[in-house]
């Protein structure tokens, strides 16, 4: 496939992460990693590496769309500065840390954990399991070990943290507003140091394609990025004009589909 063609199949897949990131209300990544397997797939690259590439592309891709989010939730001050700093060391140790596990996984038992990750995800969004609000207050040591294993998990699965971020800012008492912003900074750092991780990580692969810096793929980044932040904003104006339950189901339906597929 030439080079123009799949720049074309980048600028596509993020045209519907974007969409569906702003429909269905949750990070690009649980779109972007599965789809991007897929493309790679189609450029012929290694599957020993594809499932790796993917995540750090992904991570990458984050840094850019989770930068643009937070920004906008600080001009609306609905971020918890307190929260935020309390989990920021955790959420990069453990960001780094998810990269190296991750490397040392094989390709396909890293696409094995990610389609049980998305089962759940999916289970969790059909039967409406939203964040439980709570009073807890917990110390420093506790959101410290809150964000490690928030940034070790988002960094393994190339997702932006705001499916784990959120329920646990919920039950530390902030409110719904804040905790979806505050998760918005939170994801920054986790894509920040997950990314330059795996770059790191993936120095010099024997497997890798051309285009790629360790586990990073920049064409697909690049793609991505210049589509997905405008189709995000169609997202948002069509999830004001569809029923809020079938686009629950529907979102659901297809990540059991995806968590399906990398498992079978």
């Amino acid at each position: 496939m030439s080079v123009l063609a799949m720049l074309l199949v980048y600028l596509l897949l993020g045209a519907a992460a974007g969409t569906m990131a702003g429909v269905f209300g949750v990070g690009g990544g649980l779109v972007i990693v599965p789809a991007l397997v897929v493309a790679f797939g189609l450029q012929g690259v290694a599957p020993e590496v594809a499932m790796h590439l993917a995540v750090g592309t992904s991570l990458a891709t984050i840094v850019i769309t989770g930068a643009s989010s937070a920004w906008g939730h600080h001009r609306r001050g609905s971020i918890q500065r307190r929260w935020f700093l309390a989990l920021l060391p955790g959420l990069m140790l453990g960001a780094i840390g998810g990269v190296f596990v991750a490397g040392r996984l094989s390709g396909g038992l890293l696409g094995t954990l990610f389609g049980v990750f998305v089962l759940l995800m999916a289970l969790r969004m059909a039967l409406a399991r939203g964040p439980r609000p709570g009073s807890a207050t917990p110390g420093r040591l506790g959101m410290g070990l809150a964000g490690v294993v928030i940034g070790g998990i988002s960094a393994l699965f190339g997702i932006g943290g705001g499916m784990l971020c959120v329920p646990w800012l919920t039950r530390c008492g902030v409110t719904m507003t804040r905790a979806v912003g505050t998760s918005s900074a939170c994801g920054l750092p986790i894509a920040l140091f997950g990314a330059a991780t795996f770059m790191v990580v993936g120095w010099g692969h024997p497997l890798l394609p051309a285009g790629a810096t360790g586990f990073v793929m920049w064409p697909a980044f690049l793609g991505i990025v210049l589509a997905s932040v405008p189709f995000a904003r169609l997202g948002v104006h069509l999830a004001h004009r569809l029923p809020a339950r079938t686009l629950r189901l529907a979102f659901a339906a297809l990540l059991a589909l995806v968590g399906l597929r990398f498992l079978l």
